[in-house]
Protein backbone atom coordinates (compact mmCIF):
# COMPACT_ATOMS: atom_id res chain seq x y z
CA UNK A 1 0.00 0.00 0.00
CA UNK A 2 1.06 3.23 -0.62
CA UNK A 3 2.30 6.19 1.80
CA UNK A 4 2.66 9.48 1.39
CA UNK A 5 3.66 11.62 4.04
CA UNK A 6 4.78 15.09 4.30
CA UNK A 7 6.44 17.14 6.79
CA UNK A 8 8.72 20.07 7.34
CA UNK A 9 5.87 22.64 7.97
CA UNK A 10 5.80 25.63 10.85
CA UNK A 11 5.25 28.97 11.75
CA UNK A 12 7.42 31.56 9.62
CA UNK A 13 7.39 35.16 9.85
CA UNK A 14 6.63 37.37 6.20
CA UNK A 15 9.81 36.93 4.37
CA UNK A 16 11.23 33.63 5.43
CA UNK A 17 11.63 30.44 4.00
CA UNK A 18 10.47 26.17 4.43
CA UNK A 19 11.27 23.39 2.93
CA UNK A 20 8.46 20.50 2.76
CA UNK A 21 9.54 16.98 2.08
CA UNK A 22 7.64 14.34 0.89
CA UNK A 23 8.33 10.77 1.42
CA UNK A 24 6.53 8.45 -0.59
CA UNK A 25 6.66 4.51 0.49
CA UNK A 26 5.21 1.07 -0.49
CA UNK A 27 5.34 1.44 -4.04
CA UNK A 28 7.85 2.60 -7.06
CA UNK A 29 8.75 6.14 -6.33
CA UNK A 30 10.67 6.85 -9.61
CA UNK A 31 7.54 5.66 -11.92
CA UNK A 32 5.77 8.43 -9.86
CA UNK A 33 4.71 11.88 -10.86
CA UNK A 34 4.56 14.37 -7.84
CA UNK A 35 2.48 17.18 -7.13
CA UNK A 36 2.26 19.90 -4.46
CA UNK A 37 -1.07 21.35 -3.94
CA UNK A 38 -2.08 23.44 -0.87
CA UNK A 39 -5.83 24.62 0.55
CA UNK A 40 -6.12 27.66 2.87
CA UNK A 41 -9.33 27.53 5.03
CA UNK A 42 -12.44 28.34 3.21
CA UNK A 43 -11.00 27.71 -0.16
CA UNK A 44 -10.32 24.78 -2.77
CA UNK A 45 -7.62 23.25 -3.12
CA UNK A 46 -4.97 24.36 -5.79
CA UNK A 47 -1.93 23.36 -7.48
CA UNK A 48 1.41 24.79 -6.13
CA UNK A 49 3.47 22.55 -8.54
CA UNK A 50 4.48 19.25 -9.90
CA UNK A 51 7.73 17.45 -10.96
CA UNK A 52 7.68 14.49 -13.46
CA UNK A 53 9.58 11.00 -12.73
CA UNK A 54 12.62 11.60 -13.56
CA UNK A 55 12.68 15.34 -12.33
CA UNK A 56 13.48 16.74 -15.56
CA UNK A 57 10.76 19.11 -15.95
CA UNK A 58 8.59 21.10 -13.33
CA UNK A 59 5.36 23.04 -13.38
CA UNK A 60 4.56 25.80 -11.07
CA UNK A 61 1.36 27.25 -10.68
CA UNK A 62 2.09 31.05 -12.34
CA UNK A 63 1.24 33.30 -8.99
CA UNK A 64 4.37 31.16 -7.66
CA UNK A 65 7.06 30.82 -9.81
CA UNK A 66 10.05 32.43 -8.66
CA UNK A 67 9.55 31.61 -5.06
CA UNK A 68 8.80 28.06 -5.12
CA UNK A 69 10.76 25.10 -6.47
CA UNK A 70 10.37 21.41 -6.61
CA UNK A 71 12.83 18.84 -6.80
CA UNK A 72 12.99 14.99 -6.05
CA UNK A 73 15.54 12.38 -5.00
CA UNK A 74 14.69 8.95 -6.37
CA UNK A 75 17.46 7.10 -4.36
CA UNK A 76 15.45 8.68 -0.95
CA UNK A 77 11.91 8.48 -2.29
CA UNK A 78 11.67 12.26 -1.98
CA UNK A 79 10.45 15.15 -3.18
CA UNK A 80 11.07 18.78 -2.02
CA UNK A 81 8.81 22.53 -1.64
CA UNK A 82 11.42 24.77 -1.41
CA UNK A 83 9.39 27.91 -0.60
CA UNK A 84 11.16 31.50 -0.38
CA UNK A 85 9.68 34.85 0.26
CA UNK A 86 6.83 33.51 2.01
CA UNK A 87 3.91 35.98 3.00
CA UNK A 88 0.46 35.64 4.89
CA UNK A 89 -1.14 34.79 1.21
CA UNK A 90 1.02 31.34 1.45
CA UNK A 91 -0.57 30.46 5.18
CA UNK A 92 -2.10 26.62 4.06
CA UNK A 93 -1.62 23.16 4.56
CA UNK A 94 0.30 21.43 1.92
CA UNK A 95 -0.40 18.86 0.60
CA UNK A 96 1.60 16.15 -1.80
CA UNK A 97 0.65 13.77 -4.50
CA UNK A 98 1.79 11.11 -6.57
CA UNK A 99 0.52 10.26 -10.02
CA UNK A 100 1.09 6.69 -11.56
CA UNK A 101 0.41 8.34 -14.95
CA UNK A 102 2.35 11.24 -16.06
CA UNK A 103 -0.20 13.76 -16.83
CA UNK A 104 -1.15 15.32 -19.77
CA UNK A 105 -1.65 19.01 -20.64
CA UNK A 106 -3.68 20.34 -17.56
CA UNK A 107 -4.27 17.48 -15.55
CA UNK A 108 -0.88 18.52 -14.42
CA UNK A 109 -3.16 21.09 -12.44
CA UNK A 110 -5.59 19.07 -11.21
CA UNK A 111 -6.30 17.30 -7.77
CA UNK A 112 -8.62 14.65 -9.02
CA UNK A 113 -5.42 13.59 -11.17
CA UNK A 114 -3.64 12.14 -8.59
CA UNK A 115 -3.54 9.06 -6.82
CA UNK A 116 -2.35 8.82 -3.58
CA UNK A 117 -1.85 11.72 -1.05
CA UNK A 118 -0.56 12.66 2.17
CA UNK A 119 -2.01 13.84 5.27
CA UNK A 120 -0.47 17.34 4.42
CA UNK A 121 1.40 19.98 6.74
CA UNK A 122 0.74 23.17 7.80
CA UNK A 123 2.26 25.93 7.03
CA UNK A 124 1.66 29.56 8.54
CA UNK A 125 3.07 32.57 7.87
CA UNK A 126 3.12 35.89 9.80
CA UNK A 127 3.20 39.35 9.04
Amino acid sequence: QVQVVESGGGSVQAGGSLRLSCVVSGGTFSRYAMGWFRQAPGKEREFVGAIRRRGDSTYYADSLKGRFTIDRDNAKNTVYLQMNSLNPEDTATYYCAADRNTPYGDDWYRPNEYDYWGQGTQVTVSS
